[in-house]
């Protein structure tokens, strides 16, 4: 059986080529034997994202479920977040999210969880559901034993955003928020009833055909877009999430992108007003401005590889209140230690109006302190090789080098990270500097030389 939609962190592929009902049955079906070998009857949450094919791989999922004996628990139409806060509040065994995320709308794939939304990834339990799926002795029993019913996590959910992000006293507030036509928009509709904000609508309404194309926020096409509607509203900022909105991105008044490197420290700072002292988790792609706040805020910065597999063991081995990504996934221990793209925003409004300043002020020294160039991304023929010999070239200038996560090389006044995709044959490519955006602009034309160089 052909599984290349097995990724590092989850599973995704083309509908119906590389992913379909029948693989999707087979991988619930193994991943219950992976999750509990005994095959105690359990529950298991179900959601499902507003692609046009996730109903029936979401059925299909249901099925493989049952035939393991477990009991499915279907919250129904929801973003990521919805199945691991579901997954914890109902104190499941597991959950099961059915998502492409960002990709196009032929695609679609599965997230999977354990208990407390501990994640499954290729060195936590996926890898072993592959071979399992891949066994052609591997036979499905003919008729299901388990259960299965639909819960509404909906409220529950709704109040524990409410009461992370402390939205008590808030005053109007007018901003543009962009699902890109996928799920966000379930979300927004029920916190409209419970804050007193002006939400603008772009793109709003759930579609899996994606009329305003794929929900990616980071494409350039998707940005120009967002930004020009909102300084047209005059919003206080604007938010735009991918699909399964597990991510979220603000822009400022002003239409400008707020790179997800500031938002890290931002948010961090803010929280450690609440738990002085605490661990704060943040990737290694770029990373002077995100330790400066935190340690200024009094925490303690923990670095962690990239992905949200790791970040979460990391979140949970330091009881770190916290964590955040550069590519826009925020992590918080009082959410199951898992990723939120309604939690950040929700967070970013209230310090607007406590510090009673726009939001590109609050970010204004981050940007002017640690000018951070757009991950950029290389196609080479051996990322490893390549990335091994752009070492060796800026090797005798560097003052750390650091391989926790691909190579990392520092200088006086700039450093970089360069590290190979897990599913393509990639280098990814990001950089920073001390106060120097000229400095910014040479060092990505070095770097990117020397990647064209080798490749």
């Amino acid at each position: 059986m052909q599984t290349n939609c097995f990724k590092a962190y989850d599973i995704r592929g083309r509908i119906p080529d590389d992913f379909n009902e029948a693989l999707a049955r087979r991988i619930a079906y193994a991943y219950c034997h992976v999750l509990n070998p005994a095959q105690s009857p359990a529950n298991i949450i179900v959601g499902r994202d507003i692609r046009n094919s996730s109903d029936t791989i979401a059925a299909a999922v249901v099925e493989g479920l049952r035939l393991a004996g477990h009991h499915a628990l279907d919250i129904g139409v929801c973003g990521t977040e919805n199945v691991y806060f579901a997954t914890a509040h109902f104190q499941a065994a597991g959950g099961v999210m059915v998502t492409a995320s960002h990709n196009p709308k032929d695609y679609n794939g599965l997230k999977l969880t354990r208990a407390g939304a501990e994640p499954i990834g290729a060195d936590t339990g996926l890898a072993d559901i592959r071979r399992m799926v891949e066994d052609d002795a591997l036979t499905l029993p003919e008729a299901p034993s388990g259960g299965y019913r639909e819960v509404d996590a909906w409220e529950p959910y709704i109040a524990r955003l409410l009461q992370l992000t402390d939205a008590t006293g808030l005053k109007p507030m007018k901003i543009l928020v962009n699902p890109g036509n996928g799920g966000a928009g379930l979300v927004i509709k029920r916190l409209r009833e419970c804050l007193p904000h002006q939400f603008i609508e772009m793109d709003f309404e759930p579609d899996g055909d994606f009329p305003n194309g794929v929900p990616n926020p980071l494409l350039p096409e998707n940005q120009t877009r967002t930004a020009r509607r909102t300084r047209e509203c005059g919003a206080a900022f604007g938010v735009a999430w991918d699909g399964d909105f597990d991510r979220c991105f603000l822009f400022d008044e002003n239409g400008a992108f707020v790179n997800g490197y500031y938002l890290v420290g931002l948010i961090a700072a803010q929280l450690l007003g609440r738990f002085p002292g605490a661990r704060v988790v943040h990737d290694g792609r770029l990373i002077w401005n995100s330790v400066a706040l935190i340690e200024s805020a009094g925490g303690v910065a923990v670095q962690s590889r990239t992905g949200h597999s790791f970040m979460k063991r990391v979140l949970r081995e330091q009881n770190a209140i916290y964590g955040g990504e550069v590519s826009g996934h925020y992590y918080f221990r009082d959410f199951t230690y898992s990723d939120s793209g309604m939690i950040p925003w929700l967070l970013v409004a209230g310090l607007m109006q406590r510090a009673g300043k726009p939001l590109s002020e609050l970010v204004a020294a981050s940007r002017a302190n640690y000018p951070a160039g757009d991950e950029m991304n290389s196609t080479v023929g051996d990322p490893t090789a390549v990335m091994q010999k752009v070492q060796a070239d800026f090797a005798a200038t560097a003052t750390r080098i650091d391989h926790s996560d691909g190579v990392s090389m520092e200088f006086p006044r700039w450093r970089f990270n360069l590290r190979p995709s897990n599913t393509e044959p990639l280098l990814r490519l990001n950089v920073e500097t001390r106060g120097d955006e000229a400095l910014l602009k040479t060092c990505i034309e070095r770097v990117q030389g020397s990647i064209r160089k080798h490749a």
